[in-house]
């Protein structure tokens, strides 16, 4: 039998855009908050991407001590596409989890950068902030969060300036078009600012490897950095990123119940609702028969989510049912620790739950595995269900009396 055991408590960081975000500003911040220099330095010449200069400074914005890098690329600077710098990542000798997150963001860009061109992604080429930059900030911020052993990414909604601004292909509004495109689906809102707040780079580094997007979650708070941009803002508000990195429990966590009544809504839709739900990462979904106003019958459907994902889930329940508005609010639950285990079966391997409850583990066998092996090997489900934890049962007690 093999586990993977869930820890009582995540590190997360949460990105407190309230100035917008660069892979610049994400990269400083997490020098200032904690990411070693030299191990930086150190990863990144794994890349064959020939030679730069990384220089890491301690500034101040608005009186807030922030560190700045800054990146100078050796002479012959080469723009690449999206298939050469998957490339360079693929041979470059990193670990490959950061292979496969750096690999996310710039698939990401690249996929939004085609769409505003309405060119193939294989003709894209990373040359509106330079190939270099482009590279050592995704890259970089990638290394850190893996070093830091960040297990969470959330972020803040995202502050969107106006005007224009001057770029390879010419005069483009802000947000830039490929901003924009990024950032389908994340909440932003807009401030009086004439400067380019949310860059390509930042926001495909969020919407790749964020969780979520809201409010700060309840969390303990371990640390905080701040990383520098290079423009100062018209607003005089500090043109920083904030990180902050802390501890969210596993056992108390706060949730988002969004909720609202159908009376003319056809119900056989709800299996297909339930599934969309879920793959978008709400934590439970139910439908409850209510007697409503003027004696009609009437459904109470009901989701379980993290705040960070309430936005779109709302957008897909206001999509997929005829309501024409939701309620919702936050509440706290508390949840047992427990971790998906495989039990050895007669009829091979199948995936269970082994919770761990005030009065000792408990293993609940999972619906859909169990429901599998009584289809292929036509046995009754309950016979199964029983095998699971009959066989789960005998193994702790072999164990207990083997442990000294």
């Amino acid at each position: 039998m093999t586990t993977s055991g869930e820890t009582l408590s995540v590190k997360i960081v949460y990105a407190d855009c309230f100035s917008g975000i660069s892979g610049d500003m994400f990269l400083a911040a997490l020098i200032d908050i904690g990411l070693d220099a030299n191990f930086l330095r150190h990863e990144l010449n794994k890349l064959a991407i020939g030679p730069f200069d990384l220089s890491i400074t301690s500034t101040h914005r608005s009186g807030i001590k922030a560190s700045a890098i800054d990146i100078k690329a050796g002479a012959g600077q080469q723009f690449r596409n999206l298939d050469a710098i998957l490339d360079i990542l693929h041979n470059s000798g990193l670990a490959p989890v950061i292979v496969e997150r750096a690999s996310a963001v710039f698939t990401t860009l690249a996929a939004a950068e085609a769409k505003v061109h309405g060119l193939p992604v294989e003709q894209i080429h990373f040359h509106e902030i330079g190939a270099i930059d482009t590279i050592i900030d995704i890259v970089g911020v990638v290394i850190g969060l893996h070093a830091l052993g960040i297990e969470q990414l959330i972020s803040s909604p995202l502050p969107c300036g106006h005007g224009f601004i001057e770029c390879a292909h010419g005069r483009l509004p802000l947000p830039a078009p490929a901003v924009c495109a990024l950032l389908t689906g994340v909440p932003v809102y807009g401030v009086n600012e004439t400067q380019e707040l949310v860059t390509p780079t930042g926001a495909a580094l969020l919407t790749a490897l964020a969780k979520g997007f809201g409010p700060i979650p309840n969390m303990n708070i371990e640390m905080t950095g701040y990383g520098a941009g290079t423009h100062l803002l018209t607003s005089n508000q500090p043109n920083v990123l904030r990180l902050i990195i802390g501890n969210i429990s596993e056992a108390i966590q706060t949730v988002e119940i969004i909720e609202t009544h159908l009376d003319d809504w056809n119900s056989e839709g709800f299996p297909y609702l339930c599934e969309l739900l879920l793959a978008q990462g709400a934590l439970d979904v139910s439908l409850t028969p209510l007697l409503m106003k003027k004696g009609r019958p009437g459904q109470l459907l009901r989701v379980i989510c993290s705040p960070t994902q309430g936005l779109g889930l709302k957008q897909t329940i206001l999509s997929e049912t005829t309501a024409i508005g939701l309620r919702f609010h936050t509440e706290s639950r508390m949840v047992l620790p427990r971790e998906q285990i495989e039990v050895d079966t007669p009829w091979g391997k199948i995936m269970a739950k082994k919770v761990q409850t005030p009065a000792g583990p408990v293993v609940y066998p999972e619906y859909e595995a169990c429901k599998q092996v009584a289809l292929s090997m036509h046995v009754p489900l309950q016979q199964v269900y029983r095998e699971v934890s009959m066989t789960e049962d005998k193994r702790q007690k072999k164990f207990r009396k083997t442990v000294p």
